[in-house]
């Protein structure tokens, strides 16, 4: 039984020496990173889809294998014309934290894709990068389908009579496509079966937000290790401020900032200024009053 199902373009990516390796596995000449362009689609998962339908965990095991070496497309349209990259390698993804409306763990089928950076395919790369180009769908083939309520074969109304998406004694009747036999491609679509399949957000955006953030961690981090060094010269201590700075650098934040309050501690008791009035204190009115006279 052969199937489509859709799904979504995941992220772009940044290659390592790994990635390559595992293109170049699938191409007949030497890539290198500023060759190609890769990113990332959700291909299927274990939700019930437009359909009435759903891949079982079991099932996405076995597709994930399947997948490696497919080719995208257009629309479903087999041509060598239309095809626009290749998956090279798949990743079952498991998130415990997340239900599906049956009540399970969401687990999906991630396929890591790469395409040539062409002249021909800048448009196509611009519109993934825009999120225009992003539902994908699927093209399978599996054994059975499998009813949820009475476990037969759904297509085999002699010996199942329920139909998908009717609610049987309060139980939602849906299609489990299992023994998945072959994967045939991935093709960007208008109006995916899988409500969540799809290119998914770029990991390059999210590496970039990521090295903001830690690049602003590492500024506030210098400014914590100068601030430590600063007090711990005026505490009196008696400690050089290359022995000062050797120590702040093997500090981690935490250490840091429980320093630099116990210098700063020290540095109030030490440097703090004396009232006018407390030092004043017991002599006659008269005599207090001179402590305030310029």
């Amino acid at each position: 039984m052969n199937v489509n199902k859709q799904a979504g373009v995941d992220q772009t990516l940044i290659l390592d020496e790994n990635e390559l390796e595992l293109i170049n596995a699938m191409s007949r000449k030497t890539l290198t990173a500023e060759e190609v362009y890769t990113f990332a689609v959700r291909l299927c998962d274990n939700q019930v889809d437009r359909d009435g339908e759903r891949f079982p965990v079991e099932t996405l095991e076995e597709l994930a294998r399947l997948f490696v070496g497919k080719s995208g497309i257009f629309d479903h349209q087999w041509s060598a014309q239309g095809q626009t990259a290749r998956i090279y390698r798949t990743e079952l993804v498991r998130d415990a934290g997340v239900l599906t409306a049956e009540g399970e763990p969401l687990c999906y089928l991630k396929g890591y894709a790469y395409m040539l950076r062409t002249q021909s395919n800048q448009d196509l790369i611009a519109e993934i990068e825009g999120g225009i180009k992003r539902e994908v769908s699927v093209g399978c083939a599996v054994a059975q389908s499998r009813c949820s309520i009475c476990g037969e074969n759904i297509r085999d109304k002699s010996r199942c009579p329920h139909e998908k998406g009717m609610t049987y004694d309060g139980k939602l009747c849906w299609a489990d496509l299992v023994e998945a036999t072959d994967a045939y491609e991935w093709s960007f679509v208008a109006v995916p079966a899988q409500k969540e399949a799809g290119v998914m957000k770029s990991m390059r955006q999210d590496m970039e937000q990521l090295e903001r953030e830690a690049e602003l961690g590492r500024k506030y981090l210098q400014k914590l290790k100068d601030e430590v060094v600063r007090l711990g010269g005026l505490t009196e201590l008696g400690l050089e401020r290359d022995t000062l700075t050797a120590i702040a650098g093997r500090l981690e934040e935490p250490e840091l900032e429980g320093l630099r309050a116990a210098f700063q501690r020290q540095v109030d008791k030490a440097w703090g200024m004396e009232t006018q009035l407390k030092a004043s204190e017991g002599l006659e009115l008269e005599q207090r009053d001179r402590a305030f006279l310029i």
